[in-house]
């Protein structure tokens, strides 16, 4: 039992961001725009016309003024491409690159973003996901605490609206995990070596952005976001990673289906160069989704049938480690702004995961390759 609340406490305890990015009225902006560079907005759009008119509206908004808008229509067959044709006409900062044809080698998103690189003239680069949607203070709030920090390429957790059940079972673990694997506190630290961004948003220095070789350095991978983190903290630029939920809100998924293929096409790339990691996460996952719960049941059946003092302890144990648990996943619950009752979903909301941990290391490793937007990549 002492073994599972110390696990229990070590997981949740890495969860934490040490900077945080509060916003920021848009009176110090808008006082002399001169003062203050140019931002390229970078979006890679394909089939998001569920999204990027929210996107793109909310850019609209912005108290920081001086910016640029560039959306790649990356081949999209929805109403992405008119959704965007009516855009552009209400905004002059919004303009609208038609994507072509992926060539061999090339991830879709990394191919996506270069093309519109490529026609930017800002001094900072920001990559945002057409699932993003931001406050009006994003970029002034960002901006400032990028330069507050001495950032080169500062990166935010948004806020994550979870709007089904499948959504508010898996996805609060999910984030769990990746908190722990990537302490903000050591992504901060120059002197540690790791490193990982959102890309659901990505402020860079376009000096910077081009001297680590930009998303050409790592055209084929899937975890771009990740990648090129890793990449600018190599170089020994400062990279930051904060907590961004008051100043941008992100729906990634809204259903099963799709947060399927949307992870277990990153997981196991994404730690590919710590695979402990991932048989951690997958022990863990089998501890609390099947043997946790057959120790509290089968303790209570121990219990019941006459087990006396053994039966006690065995199902107080398990009884105790399901409470600090409980406790944790409220706390949880909390900070996603989500009812109480999800706290009791963990192990199904496990199974899951570890389900996406075993899909993402298999689709790899056998060559299948993994599926995203319509397009199959193997590596």
């Amino acid at each position: 039992m002492g073994l599972g609340l110390y696990i229990t406490w070590l997981v949740h305890s890495r969860a934490g961001l040490d900077i945080a990015v509060e916003p920021r009225t848009g009176q110090d902006a808008r006082s002399d725009q001169g003062e203050f560079p140019l931002i390229s907005v970078v979006i890679p759009a394909r089939n998001e016309g569920r999204n990027i008119g929210r996107c793109i509206q909310g850019l609209f908004r912005q108290s920081y003024l001086n910016i640029e808008i560039i959306v790649v229509d990356d081949r999209s067959s929805d109403e992405t491409p008119k959704i965007l044709a009516e855009l552009e006409k209400q905004d002059s900062r919004l303009r609208l690159i038609h994507g072509v044809e992926l060539p061999p080698g090339w991830a879709g998103k990394p191919h996506a973003l270069v093309q519109g690189v490529e026609t930017a003239h800002g001094e900072w680069l920001c990559f945002l996901d057409a699932d993003t949607f931001a406050e009006p203070s994003l970029l002034w709030s960002t901006y400032y605490m990028a330069t507050q920090q001495g950032a080169d390429m500062f990166s935010i957790l948004t806020y994550q609206e979870l709007g089904s059940f499948w959504e508010r079972t898996i996805l609060p673990l999910i984030f769990l995990g990746l908190s722990f694997g990537f302490p903000a506190q050591r992504v901060n630290d120059p002197e540690k070596i790791d490193a990982i961004s959102n890309g659901q948003f990505i402020l860079i220095k376009r000096s910077v952005y081009d001297q680590v070789g930009g998303h050409t350095a790592v055209k084929e991978r899937i975890d771009e976001d990740k990648a090129i983190a890793t990449l600018v903290k190599r170089a020994g630029y400062r990279l930051i990673i904060a907590d961004g939920r008051n100043v941008a809100r992100t729906r990634m998924y809204t259903s099963l289906p799709e947060m399927w293929e949307g992870w277990t096409k990153n997981i196991y790339l994404g730690l590919s160069d710590r695979l402990w990691l991932l048989l951690f996460g997958a022990f863990l996952g089998l501890v609390v989704s099947i043997l946790l719960p057959l120790w509290l049941f089968g303790g209570l059946v121990w219990l019941t049938l006459g087990g006396g003092i053994a039966a006690i302890v065995v199902a107080g144990e398990a009884g105790i480690l399901w409470i600090y648990l409980l406790f944790k996943r409220l706390q949880a619950c909390q900070a996603f702004q989500i009812t109480g009752g999800y706290a009791f979903t963990f192990p199904l909301g496990a199974l899951i995961f570890t389900a996406m941990m075993f899909a993402s290391a298999y689709t790899v490793i056998s060559g299948r390759g993994v599926v995203w937007k319509g397009r199959r990549y193997k590596h």
